[in-house]
């Protein structure tokens, strides 16, 4: 009567995996917590319920985001310092935040796929994870506190000055920028299309088909050549305003008449600030190491394991 008691207790504890076995042929195994060993951890708080990843496990996804996983190891390396030390900025100390705080575009595997293709995927992937694990923890400090780290794809041949708030942010040669693929663009507009776009920005004092291109007129330039600030008609705007206005790649561009319409030549791609990931590439290909292209781009940081 006791063993009889002994089984039924046995199979009734048993029961749902026999029922699973009996539908599926196999055992699910039961969901395991993320072990969160960085010490930091981002809450995936993502449609369909929320779930913990390590911030370390995170950062492969961002680094395939943000730089061509074929730009070599060093490069990567230099990336995957970027990523965790603006991932860590925005955590400002905390050990816990939610993606949808970061603002940080993120890969999963399936888009990694996608991207590279299935025979480069494992090679590209695994490019990456090492460039993740062999800085771990290590981030970019400026004057005590983390740098904000901006970065771009490929500068005019000189990178851009930062503000009084980014005082690491200084101009530097970056010549080979020029060899990178779509360094220089060209976009034409018709003057009606042109005038469209800006005085989506112009305000109350509207940009006329008939006033361009004879009323533009850049007024100054950076060393690197981006466009500071820039005359449509009767109102200025900056740089910047105009590139994302117009949909250009960087703010480094020149205007002139063609056939009629509006020819816009753009130099660079991306803002100029930082680091050059195309500059970063080439001066990996000559040796450099992470630990020395960061300095070369950011000046007077200094890198620490957090």
């Amino acid at each position: 009567m006791v063993k009889k008691i002994i089984m039924a207790c046995i199979l009734s504890l048993l029961l749902p995996y026999i029922v699973t076995l009996a539908w599926t042929g196999k055992i699910e195994e039961q969901k395991k917590a993320p072990v969160i060993t960085s010490g930091k951890k981002i809450l995936l708080d993502r449609k369909g319920g929320q779930s913990y990843m390590d911030a370390e496990e995170y950062l492969p996804g961002v680094v395939a985001r943000q730089m061509p996983a074929d730009y070599g190891k060093e490069a990567l390396r230099a990336q995957a310092i970027i990523a965790r030390t603006y991932l860590y900025k925005k955590m400002d100390g905390q050990t816990e935040i939610k993606e949808s705080e970061l603002h940080m575009e993120y890969l999963e595997e399936s888009e990694m796929k996608k991207q590279w293709g299935s025979e480069s995927f494992v090679t590209s992937y695994q490019a990456v994870e090492e460039a993740v694990r062999s800085t771990a923890k290590t981030v970019m400090m400026y004057d005590g506190k983390l740098a904000d780290p901006l970065f771009h794809r490929a500068s005019t041949g000189r990178t851009r000055a930062g503000d009084e708030n980014h005082p690491y942010l200084q101009p530097v040669d970056s010549g080979r920028d020029v060899e990178a693929e779509g360094f220089l663009t060209v976009a034409v507009f018709t003057r009606e299309e042109f005038a469209e776009k800006i005085n989506r920005i112009s305000g109350e004092v509207p940009i006329k088909a008939d006033q361009v291109p004879e009323s533009i007129q850049i007024i100054s330039r950076d060393e690197g050549g981006y466009v500071e600030q820039i005359q449509i008609g009767t109102r200025t705007f900056t740089g910047e305003e105009v590139q994302y206005a117009l949909g250009l790649s960087s703010p480094s561009y020149g205007f002139e008449e063609y056939e009629g319409n509006i020819r816009a030549v753009t130099q660079g791609i991306g803002h100029g600030y930082g680091m050059s990931q195309y500059g970063a590439r080439c001066r990996a290909e000559e040796g450099w190491t992470a630990e020395k292209i960061l300095p070369y781009f950011y000046k007077n940081i200094v890198l620490i394991n957090e």
